[in-house]
């Protein structure tokens, strides 16, 4: 059984974003890079099933410049078996990631496809499902559990009302919450053991995807400074500053 993980670079989440003065994207020069955070709890939790003897393989995937080569090299210091990096010099809309992602996932085999709910940099929450939607799949998004029994996944989601468990027959798309698991520490010596396991380089023209989503952005802008607050002395005094404010 084969798990495919896909995996972006992005910001690290300790960093305070700071939008460039040309107002075309956010600052990223010596700024401090990581593995998305959820894709990183998607890790793990590929590691753990191989792990529980019910996997034999777990591929990372990154699309993306070389860059994101360190990346792909930290999910390998992490215990993933192989990493593939699909090299793209564009940042691709979610329909032309999930497109590039299915390919990956049929060329590999894959019975498993786990990926992070979301990027902490876009927040789109699109790319698992469209591809669960292209490759015709079941998908369980949100999982908060993730159990295995031969070609069935049992997938506990968080949902608006709670919990919900589901039932899915693999191959599947599985995308991950915050409450999976803990993502394990990085030692250095498996880091430097990481440096000899493979990393294949593919080209995203290779795969024939198709041309992207005419979408783009054309302005950045931090959020507005906060404004200071004002003390009342009642809840009659509040209830009438909130209706002067409009509010109410």
């Amino acid at each position: 059984m084969k798990i495919l993980v896909g995996i972006k670079r992005v910001v690290d989440y300790n960093v305070r974003i700071r939008v460039r003065p040309d107002g075309r994207g956010v600052e990223t020069d010596g700024v401090k890079m990581s593995i998305n955070p959820f894709d990183e709890i998607a890790i793990e939790e590929a590691l753990r099933i191989r792990e529980s003897g019910k996997a034999d393989e777990v591929i990372v995937v990154s699309i993306g410049g070389d860059e994101c080569q360190q990346q792909l090299r930290t999910a390998l210091a992490m215990g993933a078996d192989r990493a593939i990096q699909v090299n793209s010099s564009e940042a691709l809309q979610p329909l032309s990631l999930a497109r590039a992602l299915l390919k990956v996932a049929q060329s590999e085999s894959a019975d498993l496809v786990i990926l992070g709910k979301q990027a902490i940099d876009d927040d789109n929450s699109q790319t698992g499902q469209m591809m669960a939607a292209l490759w015709g799949r079941p998908q369980a998004t949100f999982a908060s559990r993730v159990e295995l029994d031969g070609t069935t996944a049992r997938v506990t989601r968080e949902v608006d009302a709670g919990l919900e468990t589901i039932e899915v027959e693999l191959p599947a798309v599985i995308t991950v919450d915050l409450r999976l698991n803990q993502p394990r520490f990085v030692k250095l010596p498996d880091i430097m053991k990481a440096k000899r396991k493979p990393l294949d380089r593919t080209e995203l023209g290779d795969l024939d995807i198709g041309a992207d989503a005419p979408l783009s952005v054309s302005d950045f802008a931090p959020p507005p400074a906060r404004g200071g607050g004002i003390k009342v002395d009642d809840a009659a005094a509040l209830v009438a500053e909130l209706k002067q404010r409009g509010l109410v």
